[in-house]
């Protein structure tokens, strides 16, 4: 099983692992192939998990694993906006992480902060169209798909499209069943 807690700085290494690995870098709009360990270091020490939650912020907690207390990836909630209920949801896993549902129960645990803690009414997300792992992920998750814009990046020399999910309080209180099968 596993937790969300703070980033600590020596999550910083395991970090950087997961960023340098072809395979996640296919999946993020960013580069990270160019981060450093001191990148790494830096955003996690700029990383906030608590209270008070005010507009514009970005909130970043380690998935870890509950036994062992080892980094398995980052889970955010993005560009908060107080006033209309919103957040933008953002996953990262290590390699060892994946396939392993660390991802489906992290995204369980930042839905029921989002809803429940902050109170948030409406978390999106944005994927390539062609990241059908991802897409997986976040319909199992209960995201709902609202919408694509067609052909929006070239990727190795391929027009592929930006699809854009979202999920509700309401949504999420339904579905909160699975979660805690899990």
């Amino acid at each position: 099983m596993i937790k969300l807690r703070e980033l600590r700085e020596n999550d910083a290494p395991l970090m950087l692992e997961c960023l340098h690995d072809s395979e996640v870098q296919k999946g993020l709009k960013k580069r990270m192939m160019d981060l450093t360990l001191e990148d790494a270091v830096s955003f996690i020490n700029k990383a906030r998990t608590g209270k008070p939650y005010t507009t514009g912020e970005n909130l970043h907690y380690a998935i870890a694993d509950d036994e062992t207390d080892q980094y398995l990836g980052t889970v955010s909630l993005k560009n908060l906006d107080m006033e209309n209920a919103t957040a933008e949801y953002a996953i990262i896993t290590r390699k060892q992480a994946q396939g392993s549902g660390a991802a489906f129960l992290a995204t369980g645990l930042i839905l029921d902060k989002a809803f429940n803690e902050i109170g948030i009414h409406r978390v999106y997300l944005s994927v390539y169209s062609n990241n059908i792992p991802a897409i997986k992920l976040y319909e199992k998750s209960g995201f709902k798909y609202e919408g694509e814009f067609r052909d929006h990046f070239i990727i190795d020399g391929k027009h592929v499209g930006w699809k854009w999910y979202g999920i509700l309080k309401e949504e999420y209180n339904k579905k909160l069943f699975s979660f805690e099968q899990c």
